[in-house]
């Protein structure tokens, strides 16, 4: 398959709706506000609603009946579920995405995926039912005050208390949802799902007409500002850039630019997707999670140059008074705020990149980007030694990420959830052009890696689709979804490319078991972090899915190839070993002083130790002169 150049990206990408759809035939004096509801959000571009069902929605569900498909329901195993794939669907199509839950407790399970749609500024729109209005105020089962519950969480909430709203709530939620860059919530209650439709509300005072229909904003930062910015990175002499998920369609405008000022391209989480790793300039990830190259180029640079990023640690950014700083963000809201910066350009990162170009100066002396380069391959050839290091027979879980990189699948998206098998996901896997890449990057909750990648695949059910996912996150709930890849197993399935879910069963919940170690100086606690073990490979087969363990470690590349030729979806679980650390790229002293002493009373020291001196061993190693040139 041919690759694509940086910078080529789908049209969906571009966040600008289609053309509405034609509305359909609806029979004024028969049609429901539920049906006239489904009919509207298919005009706004959705066909697929993420929904578990309850009697506070029964008049939309019969509307779905109705509807014979178009928008489809989709049931996952829980409303947090769904909310999670709306957010997925939203993220790789740059669609809005939707979701529904019923009443009460429905409408609470689906906040923690509507946070991670807020804070990762993904457009999701989720309608919820609520008691009928005369129930309303008497302390009724079920009755939750929605409009307060979801405050926090949306751009836009709004109550629809008469038919002749429904049209303008719903037109203003996807207009807020799509100029926001976040979540819009609708509240109808069940009688008014049931009551006659009003395409149009009487032409009386107090009426309100809207349309469907969004676009775009150009948006372009002031000339002045651009001429400063220009200024600053011209006379910088070491720049870096760090870029997020709002360059993704600035590619080939990000290269441009990098070229010329002769920078290193460091990636937050969110922006994995935005430049493939065969790039020789890129660093890859940046902080706790992040590579040597990116935390070196970080400490020496003295020109800082962020894209579309709102990368919120300090301690993996320049010093303050180290470098000068120039950046680029939609929101004016967010700009400035993570570094001291000389230069603040709120607009469009293509556009803004576009206009800032030319007055750009190639630089003659490419001795900081020779270093930066030279700093990718010795970080590369660390991670080779790293991965190749197992103990006792047991997995080194960093070998399960590293051996998929090389055979990823052109145009696949990759999922990941929150906890160590993250660290292995964003240093290990090296993306090439068309590869997609996300996960939960704000918020960091477990339990989007399954979700996400099943909203992925209803979406490109022609694409592979792999998550990783620790056991603990599994157990929580990406166990249960397993159901609804069963139940849509045709649409998710069957002759299709793969679906996987990669498991690392450690019987530990790794992240958290480091971080007291590293942050809080304890050793770890069975009590909290420890979780049972559990077949789950044989569970996939017992749901009719391909199920296949792993356990030692001179088979985990043979196992991703079973895998990978599978024509079902695949839960691949490798037992893997624990004791291996998320070494940061530098140790900072607290931390250092906190993990010695947590280290001398815990359980698994002896093992720690051990791992822990030979994976720092590795970078000395090279560092040795010559390595370079092997």
């Amino acid at each position: 398959m041919e690759r694509k150049q940086p910078g080529s990206r789908r049209v969906a990408q571009l966040r600008s709706l289609p053309k509405p759809d034609e509305p359909r035939e609806l029979e004024p004096m028969t049609t429901k506000v539920a049906d006239y509801v489904l009919d509207r959000i298919r005009q706004w571009g959705v066909h697929r609603v993420f929904a578990y069902p309850g009697d506070g929605i029964n008049g939309l569900l019969g509307a779905f009946d109705r509807a014979n498909g178009d928008p489809e329901f989709i049931q996952p195993r829980h409303e947090e579920m769904g909310a999670f794939m709306a957010c997925a669907h939203a993220k790789f199509t740059g669609e809005v995405g939707c979701c529904m839950a019923t009443s009460g407790p429905g409408a609470v399970h689906l906040l923690n995926g509507l946070y991670d749609a807020k804070l990762d500024h993904q457009p999701v729109v989720a309608i919820v039912g609520q008691q009928k209005r005369t129930a309303q105020g008497a302390h009724y089962q079920q009755e939750i005050a929605l409009e307060n519950l979801f405050a926090d969480v949306s751009e836009f909430v709004q109550v629809c208390m008469h038919p002749g709203q429904v049209r303008h709530v719903i037109d203003r939620a996807f207009k807020t949802a799509l100029t926001m860059r976040g979540v819009a919530t609708i509240v109808i209650p069940e009688d008014i799902q049931e009551e006659k439709a009003q395409s149009a509300p009487p032409k009386d005072h107090g009426s309100v007409f809207s349309s469907v229909g969004w676009s775009k904003p150009r948006m372009l930062p002031d000339e002045n500002e651009l001429r400063r910015a220009a200024d600053v990175l011209n006379q910088g002499e070491k720049v870096a850039m760090l870029i997020g998920q709002g360059a993704a369609e600035a590619a080939a405008e990000v290269v441009e630019a990098a070229e010329l000022l002769g920078a290193g391209v460091a990636k937050a989480l969110l922006g994995r997707e935005v430049l493939p790793d065969d790039l020789p300039f890129v660093t890859g990830p940046v902080g706790l999670l992040g590579t040597k190259p990116s935390d070196e180029m970080m400490m020496n640079c003295d020109t800082l140059f962020m894209i579309g990023t709102s990368f919120p640690y300090s301690e993996w950014l320049p010093d303050e008074g180290q470098a000068r700083g120039v950046e680029i963000d939609i929101d004016g809201r967010m700009i400035g705020i993570r570094y001291p910066m000389d230069a603040h350009l709120v607009g469009d990162s293509r556009e803004t990149l576009k206009a800032l170009i030319p007055l750009l100066e190639r630089k003659s002396d490419r001795s900081w980007r020779e270093k930066i380069e030279k700093d990718v391959r010795t970080w590369n050839r660390t991670l080779d030694d790293r991965a190749g290091q197992h103990f006792g027979g047991e997995i080194n879980p960093q070998a399960v990420a590293h051996e998929l990189s090389p055979r990823l699948p052109d145009d696949c998206i990759l999922t990941a959830d929150s906890g160590s098998a993250t660290n292995w996901w964003a240093r290990h896997l090296k993306l090439r052009p068309g590869m997609r890449a996300s996960l939960s990057g704000t918020l960091a909750t477990m339990g989007p890696g399954v979700p996400y990648a099943i909203g992925a695949k209803f979406a490109y059910p022609d694409r592979p689709v792999i998550a990783f996912v620790g056991d603990g996150a599994f157990q929580m709930n990406g166990m249960n979804e397993m159901f609804t890849v069963k139940r849509y197993l045709d649409r998710l399935g069957n002759g299709q490319p793969p679906l996987i879910f990669c498991v690392f069963n450690n019987q530990d919940l790794n992240q958290v078991t480091w971080e007291q170690r590293a942050m809080a100086g304890d050793p770890k606690f069975e009590g909290s972090q420890s979780i049972p073990d559990f077949p789950y490979a044989q569970y996939a087969e017992l749901l009719g899915l391909r199920g296949i363990y792993c356990e030692k470690p001179d088979e985990v590349g043979a196992a991703w190839d079973l895998a990978l030729a599978s024509d079902r979806p695949v839960v691949l679980e490798f037992k893997v070993d624990r004791k291996f650390a998320p070494i940061p790229p530098h140790i900072m002293y607290e931390q250092g002083k906190k993990a010695a002493k947590a280290a001398l009373h815990d359980p698994e020291k002896v093992g720690m130790g051990v791992r822990g001196f030979r994976q720092k061993l590795s970078e000395f190693y090279e560092k040795l002169p010559g390595r370079d040139s092997e």
